[in-house]
C-alpha cells in the first residue's frame, strides 16, 4: 500500500543510511534536507555529492531516486538558541540535556516534511531519529514519534507513516545494516562522503570519515565504526 517514501536527508550517516533502506524498499523515493543556519552546514554539500555517487554505485536504485528538495527553515536560529547554531562550546545543561538540542528541530522538520509529502503523493516519512546511541534528544524518542504520525495523519486528514529504522540500533549496528544494503562500497561512500562531526570539521579524515574526533557525534561514530570493524575481523 506504501510504496512512495520521502526521506529526511541530512547529509549525515544515519540519514544516508536510512536513504539506502528507503530505495531497498520503496518504488519511489525522494529526499528533503532542511537548512536552519547549522554550523555544521558543509554536511548540506555532502548532501548532493553522497547522492550523485550512489547513483553511479547503485544503478538499480537510480531509477527510484526522484527530486531533492531544500527547505530554508533559518527561523529556528531566532527562536531558539543552541550550540548547533551558534560558536560556543558543546556541554550539558542543568536540564540534563546536551546544548546541541535545538529545541523542537524534528517536531518541525517532519511536520514540514509531511506537507511536502502531502504534495508530492508520498505516504511514507522516514528518519533516522534513534533511541539507542543517542545524544538523549526528546524529539529522537520513539513515542515522541508514535505520538506526531497519529496527529500528522489526524491533520492531513491521511494516512502518513513514519518509518524509523534506526531506533533500536547502536551506531555498530547502524553501519552493519548500510554493509547489509549495499555492501563494502555503501560502507566507503559513507565513511568518505557523509557528514557527522557537530563543528562541521572536513579537514580530518579518520577511518570512520571526517570530523573534529571530539565532539558527541564524532565519538558516537568512531565508536560504533570501530566495533563494527572489530566484529567483522
Amino acid at each position: 500500500m506504501h510504496t512512495r517514501a520521502l526521506v529526511l536527508f541530512s547529509g549525515g550517516q544515519d540519514s544516508a543510511t536510512c536513504l539506502a533502506w528507503a530505495l531497498d524498499r520503496f518504488t519511489r523515493v525522494e529526499t528533503v534536507g532542511f537548512d536552519y543556519g547549522q554550523r555544521h552546514v558543509v554536511e548540506l554539500a555532502c548532501r548532493q555529492v553522497f547522492m550523485e555517487r550512489l547513483r553511479e554505485q547503485r544503478p538499480d536504485w537510480n531509477d527510484r531516486l526522484g527530486p531533492d528538495h531544500m527547505l530554508d527553515v533559518g527561523l529556528i536560529s531566532q527562536i531558539s538558541q543552541s550550540a548547533m547554531t551558534e560558536d560556543r562550546a558543546i556541554e550539558m545543561q542543568a536540564n540534563g540535556l546536551p546544548n546541541t538540542f535545538v529545541p523542537g528541530r524534528n517536531i518541525l522538520f517532519l511536520t514540514l516534511a509531511a506537507t511536502l509529502a502531502y504534495r508530492r503523493e508520498l505516504s511514507v516519512l522516514v528518519g533516522g531519529m534513534c533511541e539507542t546511541d543517542y545524544s538523549g534528544y526528546p524529539d529522537c524518542r520513539d513515542d515522541t514519534l508514535k505520538s506526531l504520525q497519529v496527529t500528522l495523519g489526524l491533520g492531513l486528514d491521511t494516512r502518513m507513516v513514519i518509518e524509523t529504522p534506526l531506533m533500536w540500533l547502536n551506531k555498530a549496528q547502524t553501519w552493519e545494516l548500510a554493509e547489509h544494503l549495499g555492501g563494502e562500497s555503501l560502507v566507503s561512500l559513507i565513511e568518505s562522503d557523509t557528514h557527522t562531526c557537530y563543528l562541521g570539521d572536513r579537514t580530518h579524515r579518520h577511518a570512520w570519515g571526517y570530523g573534529c574526533g571530539s565532539c558527541p557525534a564524532c565519538e558516537l561514530r568512531r565508536t560504533g565504526h570501530e566495533h563494527f570493524r572489530a566484529a567483522g575481523k
